[in-house]
């Protein structure tokens, strides 16, 4: 019989920690190396088709980190096997069973609080919507997040539910553990320390049918056919039968339950469960009493959230920290975000911010320059790493043939604000042009990823963008504002509008010398000065964007207008 590696032994894979490994056949992305290395095993498996899986449980918001080790690297992974001739069918496990807490932050969700502390202890699927417009907690919060599935994956992704397995293939499952509860008792108590369960305990929990709680439950006799266990609520005090269909087995046993539900041959999980000697391991043996193969696996870390001032916490679904795949998507694409997981070995640490998001767009575009050799950073390593990465970022397909233009984040910030939407498809292109942002002859990747981009930071602006960055030109500028500008100021702004309107080429570089060269020998209270009002004449306040790319975005005609009316 075949068995996992253990969680210890997986834990010394480099391919875990360092983004580049060098094996025999030379250096490989370490989604390269985990795929040799998961490629050697199931194939010692001999079977026809393989089975990938992930797993998560509905308690809360379904934030981006659960797209990491539960989504996206199985994803990554089978279609690199695929490449190699396994074939392979992957699904994502909702643990919908699972009991509602009734955190703070849960109870926060609802309405009254107080009255929904009633719910603490059902199962997530039959805690109510807080908003009362769905069929349940489990609904509303998968709400944002498995629509959004196939932005993230090619499409081939199955999601199924623990509550639907248990009326089916778990069934038979729940079944043959109660059958061999005792097998199950002493493997369990190996990991339990000094709370072991007593001879006699049944590991499976029941609903009762006057709390409906299924965390209070206490299953005190098994019927003869097995189909039935009678139980006593230690919440409400009700004792009956419940159907095994109507409640849940131990979670540890859970997990090996839908191993052999749906036969997983390959399952990554938590840092929480890779202790040695803990979760996954206790699981790896309670198999064995079923003739389960243990799935190959690997741990990887959690997704922190960034805040603006730094600090960092882990993503939780049940404590509400994070943001969702559909808030992703509202200021950036998949493949951004997928790019930030796939250059991220498993075990490091990925904190995010969608505050950062231009950030991110900067390094998606050098990972591209890198891709196609338009750039190089100059050491080995970390060109493979970009370029493996961004290769595989892409959700559909391949990347384009030559390198797509790269209009920058902010810029299209700016002028998705400055620009009325009706005029996107017809005016932005050519200002990016203009400016030097877009090239005149632009393919239709080129288009589309600018038109995909346009409503993306616009919304970016309005919900994360420092206040700096929040544009909105004045479309007149009247004599009340004038008259605050001092003479000086009015006539310096004047003169650069002179020099400006003799420019040739209205690009941002172009602006910028002559900013440069215009304000060369001033003090820096000068300089202060002059762009607190020049900042004034467009914007109507103290401050904005660098001064070159808001000058870029803008028509000339518009800038010498404003600029000569200062009088």
């Amino acid at each position: 019989m075949l068995h996992s590696v253990s969680v210890a032994d997986v834990r010394k894979e480099r391919f875990l920690r360092e983004p580049v490994v060098r094996t025999e056949a030379g250096l490989r992305h370490w989604v390269d190396a985990l795929a040799e290395w998961l490629e050697t095993r199931l194939r010692r498996r001999n079977k026809d088709m393989y089975v990938f899986n992930g797993g998560l449980s509905v308690s809360g918001l379904q934030h981006v980190g659960r797209l990491r080790g539960e989504v996206i690297i199985p994803e990554v992974l089978r279609r690199i096997l695929a490449s190699k001739g396994l074939r392979i069918k992957q699904y994502l496990t909702l643990y919908t069973q699972d009991a509602w807490k009734g955190k703070e932050s849960q109870l926060r969700a609802f309405g009254d609080p107080e009255k929904a502390k009633k719910y603490t202890g059902w199962p997530l699927v039959r805690v109510p919507d807080p908003l009362g417009e769905l069929s349940s907690w489990v609904e509303r919060y998968w709400l944002d997040f498995g629509p959004y599935l196939h932005e993230f994956t090619d499409g081939q992704v199955e999601v199924v539910s623990t509550t639907d397995m248990y009326k089916g293939d778990l069934k038979e499952f729940v079944k043959e553990v109660l059958r061999k509860r005792e097998d199950v008792r002493k493997v369990v108590n190996k990991y339990r320390g000094r709370k072991p369960y007593p001879s006699g305990w049944i590991p499976f929990e029941p609903i009762c049918a006057r709390c409906g709680r299924i965390d209070a439950t206490e299953a005190i006799e098994v019927s003869d056919d097995y189909e039935r266990v009678r139980y006593r609520c230690r919440y409400c005090g009700n004792e009956g039968w419940a159907s095994i269909t109507e409640g849940k087995l131990n979670w540890r046993i859970e997990w090996v339950g839908v191993w052999w539900a749906l036969g997983v041959d390959f399952e990554p999980y938590g840092k929480d469960h890779a202790t040695p000697g803990g979760s996954r391991d206790s699981a790896n043996e309670i198999a064995t009493i079923f003739n389960i193969t243990p799935p190959e696996g690997i741990p990887y870390e959690w997704v922190a959230l960034r805040n603006r001032d730094g600090a960092e916490a882990d993503m939780s679904s049940s404590d509400f920290i994070g943001f969702t795949p559909r808030e992703w998507l509202e200021v950036a694409h998949a493949e951004v975000l997928r790019f930030l997981f796939l250059r991220t070995p498993p075990m490091r640490k990925i904190s995010l911010g969608l505050h950062e998001v231009p950030n991110y767009y900067n390094l998606y575009y050098k990972a591209e320059r890198i891709f196609y050799g338009a750039e190089t950073s100059g050491k080995e390593e970390e060109d493979l790493l970009m370029k493996r990465s961004y290769e595989l970022s892409y959700v559909r397909g391949q990347p384009p043939r030559d390198l797509p233009a790269q209009p920058p984040y902010s810029h299209v910030a700016i002028l998705a604000q400055i620009l009325p939407e009706s005029l996107w498809r017809e005016e932005a292109l050519k200002r990016l042009q203009r400016s030097g942002h877009m090239p005149q002859s632009p393919t239709s990747f080129d288009i589309q990823r600018l038109m995909t981009l346009l409503p993306r930071a616009r919304r970016w602006a309005q919900l994360y963008a420092p206040d700096y960055m929040r544009v909105k030109i004045l479309e007149e500028i009247d004599k009340d504002l004038i008259a605050q500008i001092p003479p000086k100021y009015r006539d310096m702004l004047k003169r650069l509008g002179e020099i400006l309107e003799g420019l040739d080429e209205w690009s941002e570089d172009a602006i910028k010398k002559v900013l440069i060269e215009y304000t060369r020998g001033w003090g820096n209270e000068e300089r202060k000065e002059f762009y607190k009002y020049f900042y004034k004449v467009f914007l109507g306040r103290e401050s904005g964007p660098r001064a070159a790319p808001l000058l870029a975005l803008l028509s000339k005609e518009f800038v010498v207008n404003r600029l000569s009316s200062l009088s």
